[in-house]
């Protein structure tokens, strides 16, 4: 069986692999085997693939199901002691696999762990997806050491260690196989966004750990499948963190949050709207009408799963820490109110 899988998902992104894949290769070598997994890609992606880099172990998915199906069908082809889904738009660094494994090797209890995520276009600061390790405030609304909202810090080291989090990001994300499938892998529903998040917190909810690893780090281009920018993907965002939330709650916090989120929501809606946005605010909408038709389905699904109190939580709302308080960094936050 193989130590370490890392897999690619690929949706028409020859360009992309063409770039990084070289990189990923040759800097995984001898700890981790190769694989990429194509979402029916049409862009010649597979023949390039078959032609250039013959090495890489090949899985084809029927359809595009997505960054969630894609990679629950892929991963179930692949034996491997631990899993690294890799964005295909990832500049790799030499050794970046070995610091996180032997982590999680030393530790049963760490189910998943990320790296360093630093911007490949600016690589003096973080990237948005997952910079320094995840967390989420008391509402739902996922931050990042190094990020918040869409405010980067710069690299000057002060996140060169190694941390519980609340959620590793999909865009590098080392997960125990085992785990993986024992806890249903990444939510077919959600598609896209936030999935990470969804599972991490279902492995907190089973007591294990999230970390960070700040001696391994990549380089991330980000938003190459859908930009900040994109109404699709604020309706992506809006409707699934929704959904986790509704999943994952402590039955105690889930009425009082639901509720407080409705009007957050509203109020973000209308920022949209104010500020131009109109195709943002009929995302939102559009987001909160897909989650009440699914509540019943979702309320299955809560009931098989199990909910308590986590670690890694900020006990405030970090918009009005953000937008009215003016805090910017992660260093400005209340550190004592993480449970």
């Amino acid at each position: 069986m193989t130590k370490v899988a890392v897999v690619i998902l690929n949706f028409n992104g020859k360009s992309l692999l063409e770039n990084f894949l070289p990189g990923v290769i040759s800097n995984s070598r001898p700890s981790g085997e190769v694989y990429v997994a194509d979402n029916a890609s049409t862009d010649g992606s597979v023949e390039m693939l078959k032609s250039h880099f013959p090495e890489v172990k090949l899985i084809c998915n029927p359809t595009n199901g997505g960054f969630t199906t894609g990679y629950n069908l892929s991963l179930g082809q692949i034996e491997a002691e631990y899993y690294v889904l890799l964005n295909s738009d990832i500049e790799v660094s030499p050794g970046w696999i070995e610091p996180i494994v032997a982590l999680m090797d030393k530790d049963t209890s760490i189910a998943a762990c990320q790296p360093k995520i630093l911007s490949h276009v600016s690589p003096e600061h973080f990237e948005y997806a997952g910079a320094g390790g995840g967390f989420i405030d008391r509402f739902g609304y996922p931050f990042c050491r190094g990020r918040i909202f869409n405010h980067l810090e710069k690299d000057a080291g002060q996140f060169d260690d190694i941390a519980e989090v609340f959620w590793a990001s999909g865009a590098c994300m080392f997960v125990r196989a085992d785990l993986y499938h024992r806890f249903g892998g990444l939510d077919d529903g959600f598609f896209a966004h936030m999935e990470e998040i969804d599972f991490c917190w279902r492995l907190k909810n089973n007591g294990y750990k999230i970390m960070y690893c700040g001696q391994s780090a990549v380089y991330h281009i980000g938003g190459g499948t859908l930009p900040k920018i994109s109404p699709r993907k604020t309706y992506y965002n809006f409707r699934n963190n929704l959904s986790l939330l509704f999943k994952n709650l402590p039955t105690q916090k889930l009425l009082p949050v639901i509720i407080t989120r409705l009007f957050l929501d509203g109020a973000a809606s209308l920022k949209f709207l104010v500020q131009g946005g109109f195709a943002h605010f009929i995302a939102v909408f559009r987001a909160h009408m897909h989650f009440y038709r699914k509540i019943p389905s979702l309320y299955t699904r809560r009931k098989k799963l199990k909910q308590q109190q986590v670690s890694c939580v900020y006990k405030r709302n970090i918009a009005v820490e953000y937008f009215l308080l003016g805090k910017r960094k992660f260093s400005e936050l209340h550190q004592h109110l993480f449970q």
